[in-house]
């Protein structure tokens, strides 16, 4: 079942990426791009692969919810969905980067059964690279098994994500905590930094806002492929607590634990 279903979210996602996605990079006119809020933005493409997202899914499974990330903006309520079963729908992951016309950018849909991720699936537009997991039973990559590797650097290499911390966490990371890594450029785009977790790029990640639309998906195929993805306390990312921040990544248990035991010394 999970193979054919895995084969139906393949064939949705390149469809959308070519017809409504692709077709608009790099010539967004100006009324095509909105802010949506303090350093983000929203563009047509976003509205536009959602609702075909949301008709297809709906298709798919009708008994299931849906939570859109631009269906949630518009009305809130629409999030009480993720505690019961449910699809979730990233549009387009990186619309920042989008709408300035650079990689990378994808499709992020997931499936939930009680705020708990079931299935994952995340697409990047430009390569097609097609990540899938499922409770139980693994990670895949473009059909593929895959397991998570670390670099194996004597420094691990770390992405860290300072944008929503408050002030004082965000000092006291980069003081205590960032010297003990190789800090690289965050990707502004969650479907990018989890298969660089799980394939060798980077070590560890920390994310501080974890909506369930950029993070499901990829938490729970990172946890699948056998690194860890958790809260900092090491209690599991549910998809319904959209109030909670903070979420570590790593591409193995022990890269997590010595980041974990890190964050936790600056309590």
């Amino acid at each position: 079942m999970s193979a054919t279903l895995d084969g139906a979210i393949h064939a949705l996602m390149q469809r959308v990426s070519e017809q409504v996605i692709l077709p608009r990079y790099q010539s967004l006119a100006s009324g095509e791009v909105v802010a949506k809020g303090p350093g983000d933005v929203v563009t047509v493409a976003d509205h536009e692969a959602e609702a075909i997202l949301s008709e297809a899914l709906a298709a798919l499974d009708p008994g299931l919810a849906i939570v859109g990330e631009e269906a949630t903006h518009a009305d809130p309520a629409v999030q009480d969905a993720l505690g019961r079963d449910c699809w979730i729908i990233d549009p387009l992951d990186g619309t920042r980067n989008f709408a300035a016309g650079k990689p990378p950018f994808g499709i992020i849909l997931a499936r939930a059964s009680g705020g708990i991720c079931t299935s994952g699936w995340v697409y990047d537009c430009l390569t097609g690279r097609f990540c899938a997991a499922h409770a139980g039973q693994g990670a895949w990559l473009d059909g593929e098994r895959v397991a998570a590797r670390p670099t194996g650097l004597a420094t691990p290499v770390a992405a860290i994500s300072l944008i929503y911390m408050d002030p004082a966490h965000r000092e006291a990371v980069k003081a205590q905590v960032a010297p003990h890594y190789s800090l690289v450029d965050i990707p502004y785009c969650a479907a990018e930094q989890y298969p660089r977790l799980g394939l060798g790029v980077n070590d560890v990640s920390i994310f501080e806002r974890t909506l369930a639309w950029d993070h499901a998906a990829g938490v729970l195929w990172l946890n699948e492929a056998g690194g860890k993805a958790a809260r900092p306390d090491g209690s599991a990312y549910r998809a319904d607590e959209w109030d909670r921040r903070g979420l570590i990544g790593a591409a193995s248990p022990a890269l997590w634990e010595e980041l974990a035991v890190r964050m936790a010394a600056l309590a």
